[in-house]
């Protein structure tokens, strides 16, 4: 079967590694892809985010199935042009796609649902988001209403600071934002397979958003992520499952809008339970990339059988039971205005050491691999424990060379501060 891969990123990079694995596949497109997707597929120059130049792309090469990774090509309606021409393809159509393309859209089904998540107040005009404001308490989270790669989001500590994000929302025109209380607890994320009828559990991962160490800074994409979460424990997995994300299946497809493809919700564990901050509408980034060294089946068959509509029956995924941990290298700015054409050298030594090494923001020059984007490298290791995935990981990153680059040196601070009790 030939597939084509929609993206340019780690995600994408992780998915393309395991794509290749399987014995169903026959060749494997991306479009973009970059230097390390082209290890494992044929990369072309084909904009993701236009329908229908990729149900051009798909007829002319007898495509099987098409893999949507990132976002915005989901929100730009690329899986209702594919499957009207009955091009199966892993990922939802525009109009539920909104669980991630709009917070409102969101909490509004939340609402609805009766799933339980933060209070909130969905505003459309600067004045009104100021007003609605008022009856908030300290911390505010304020969310800009629309994609936003991870990076939409301030935790105000201060009605200046909350005023400020709501100022810079609005400064653009048309803009809405959604305003909602400060829920307390640990984030962990649960990603869930779905036909739109049926959805079997897909695992569990924590990211660290933060670009410092310690979990301080700004927002990011996120700078690095494990898995599985044992902060998510199986009773809590189930009480998300039974009260937050099967509710929201069954809510779009009686709406007429059934989602198919891979949910990720983002909990927050509070006292009472899980609570849902927000969803995604594909695998996280770069908590994908952890997900899939921990695999065991074939994701090909598992992602046709999901485009097809068939995953009644079918089984959960197997997972590894070891733990794999991620780390992000990032170019040096990030995430503000990265420094971008920095040598990158030393990859072969660090996967010689037993890491997988996903590139994220990469690009050829010459004989050269160079820095192309803010977040730059995935340095993606797996051991017996969170200790063993972690050293792991961290000599992977010592082996590369990489001066304009930099990274956190904390990532999965959380699960060993309690493995080492």
């Amino acid at each position: 079967m030939n597939v084509l891969l929609l993206g340019s990123g780690g995600r994408e990079h992780a998915l393309a590694w395991k794509l290749a694995q399987s014995p169903l596949l026959t060749q494997l497109f991306a479009a973009p892809g970059n230097p390390g997707i082209a290890a494992h597929a044929t990369c072309v120059d084909l904009a993701a985010t236009d329908p229908a130049a990729v149900l051009a792309f798909a007829q002319a090469h007898a495509i099987g199935l098409v893999v949507v990774g990132p976002e915005a090509p989901l929100v730009a309606g690329v899986g209702d042009v594919l499957r009207d021409a009955g091009i199966p393809v892993f990922g939802p159509n525009r109009l539920p796609a909104q669980l991630e393309g709009s917070k409102g859209f969101t909490k509004d089904l939340c609402a609805r649902a009766g799933i339980p998540t933060a209070g909130y107040v969905h505003v459309h005009a600067l004045d009104e988001a100021l007003a609605a404001l008022e009856p908030f308490g300290l911390p505010v989270v304020v969310k800009a209403d629309g994609l936003a790669a991870g990076k939409g989001v301030t935790v105000a500590m201060t009605r200046d600071e909350a005023m400020g994000a709501l100022t810079a929302i609005f400064a653009d025109a048309g803009a809405s934002a959604v305003i909602e209380e400060f829920l307390d607890g640990e984030e962990a994320s649960l990603f869930v397979i779905t036909d739109g009828t049926d959805a079997v559990l897909f695992g569990s991962a924590q990211d660290h958003k933060r670009v410092g160490e310690g979990d301080v800074g700004p927002n990011t994409g996120g700078m690095g992520a494990y898995s599985p979460a044992p902060v998510l424990t199986p009773a809590q997995e189930r009480a998300a499952m039974d009260q937050i994300v099967l509710p929201t299946i069954a809510t779009l497809a009686a709406e007429g809008i059934p989602y198919s493809g891979v949910l990720y919700a983002g909990l927050m564990l509070t006292k009472t339970g899980p609570k849902l901050i927000e969803y995604n509408a594909r695998f996280g980034d770069p908590e994908c990339q952890v997900l899939m060294l921990r695999l065991e089946d074939d994701l090909l068959a598992l992602l046709l059988a999901t485009a097809r509509g068939e995953l009644a029956g079918r089984p959960a995924p197997r997972f590894r039971p070891d733990t794999a941990l991620t780390v992000v290298m990032a170019a040096r700015g990030y995430p503000g205005t990265p420094e971008t054409g920095g040598r990158i050298e030393g990859l072969a030594a660090a996967e010689a050491g037993g890491v997988q090494v996903f590139h994220a923001g990469t690009r050829r020059q010459g004989d050269a691999l160079v820095a192309s984007g803010g977040r730059v490298l995935n340095v993606t290791a797996i051991g017996p424990d969170i200790l063993a995935a972690q050293a792991a990981a961290y000599r992977g990153i010592d082996a590369i060379d990489f001066p304009t680059g930099f990274c956190r040196r904390d990532i999965g601070w959380r699960e060993v501060a309690r493995t080492r009790g």
